[in-house]
């Protein structure tokens, strides 16, 4: 895949040229118009992570620009970067006071292999260092007073081995409908990565679910809570279920620090959790579910690119409203090929989350035809 080529002075039109692919995409569908979600048009990404590459006595961050040859070839170019203008600006400082460390230190930099960023708007960085051999502590004393010099947190990784010096997570504050919500962000977890896109997704979700405050709804995917802890205000009771056993730990401590009482949440999968519903899986997770008590009028999916198989668009049919969370507009056209026959499109947005790159998020919130 090629690098981003971050030029601001282009932005509005590569938006507009992307807003234009996601009209035609959706052509064949009877759609309100396209509510348009902008980026920063550089430094937007929280979380970046580079290989560490080195030639003699230098070394220097690197990406593999991947492009195919004419016969077909995929053909991989190193590329060098001093600075990264998609990162962010906490990320771009860090960048070079990082390096000249490294060029100091035998300690620090023998067989250092990769570099990840996580940073937050709220002034946190978390930098973990990827090793091809195992770390003692002679590579602890350095890298803890590299921690103290940047005012950073750093993991050690290698093989069988990782290290945590300060702590494995960062604290996100996102500001939505002028409220701060506060997110712990684990190290080596999904987080969306374009922190002020992100916001504007919780917004846009928080408003096309106003009104429900009677009614209940079920998350699919939930990931560390990141619509829920937004969403919950909205909903008398909120049932969100998720796989990841760490990104549940992260929902659950997420919950608890913006006060967010009336949600549970359920570490199973989607096709799990649909038996549940059928009545065809017990077990104490469904009992501790207490499906009986909800009286569900949404369902929120944000699934993995793949979108949704056929069963579960069959599964969300059911319901009254659909918010669907989309980061591959072709499976969400698939998938609303399907839904279309029981809901009609009542809202759609574009959230331009990755910036010159032909990748983009989108929302759609579907409405049940009346009488399907």
């Amino acid at each position: 895949m090629a690098i981003p080529q971050v030029q601001p002075q282009h932005y509005e039109a590569q938006l507009a040229a992307k807003c234009d692919t996601i009209r035609r995409l959706f052509a064949g569908f009877d759609t309100p118009e396209m509510e348009v979600h902008d980026s920063p048009p550089s430094h937007y990404r929280q979380r970046c992570e580079f290989r560490l590459w080195h030639e003699g006595d230098d070394l220097y961050y690197a990406m593999f620009d991947v492009a195919r040859d004419a016969a077909g070839n995929k053909q991989k170019t190193v590329v060098r970067l001093d600075q990264y203008p998609v990162a962010s600006e906490a990320i771009n400082a860090l960048m070079p006071r990082l390096r000249e460390a490294f060029l100091a230190s035998e300690t620090l930099r023998r067989k250092l292999f990769q570099v990840e960023f996580l940073t937050t708007l709220s002034g946190e960085a978390l930098v973990t260092l990827v090793y091809h051999r195992p770390l003692d502590d002679a590579w602890q004393a350095e890298a803890r007073a590299l921690e103290r010099a940047l005012g950073i947190m750093i993991i050690g990784r290698s093989r069988k081995q990782r290290l945590v010096l300060t702590r494995d997570h960062v604290w996100e504050r996102l500001r939505v409908n002028g409220r701060a919500l506060d997110y712990q962000q684990v190290e080596n977890s999904f987080t969306q990565p374009n922190a002020r896109v992100c916001e504007k997704m919780l917004a846009w979700a928080r408003d096309v679910t106003q009104g429900s405050e009677a009614q209940d709804l079920v998350e699919l995917y939930c990931g560390n809570g990141n619509f829920t802890v937004a969403l919950a205000g909205n909903f008398r009771r909120v049932l969100a279920t998720e796989i990841s056993r760490t990104a549940v730990a992260s929902a659950r401590v997420n919950l608890a620090a913006n006060g967010v009482d009336n949600v549970h949440v359920a570490r199973m999968s989607a096709e799990e959790f649909s038996l549940a519903l059928k009545g065809e899986k017990g077990g104490r997770r469904v009992a501790e579910m207490a499906l009986d008590d909800y009286a569900f009028s949404t369902v929120l999916v944000d699934p993995p690119r793949a979108g949704l198989d056929a069963d579960s668009c069959a599964q969300i049919s059911g319901y009254e409203r659909i918010v669907y969370i989309s980061c591959n507009p072709e499976t969400l056209a698939e998938n609303l090929a399907q839904l279309a026959a029981t809901h009609r499109i009542a809202r759609l947005a574009l959230f331009d989350q990755f910036p010159f790159t032909d990748h983009c998020e989108c929302g759609v919130l579907l409405v049940r035809h009346d009488g399907a």
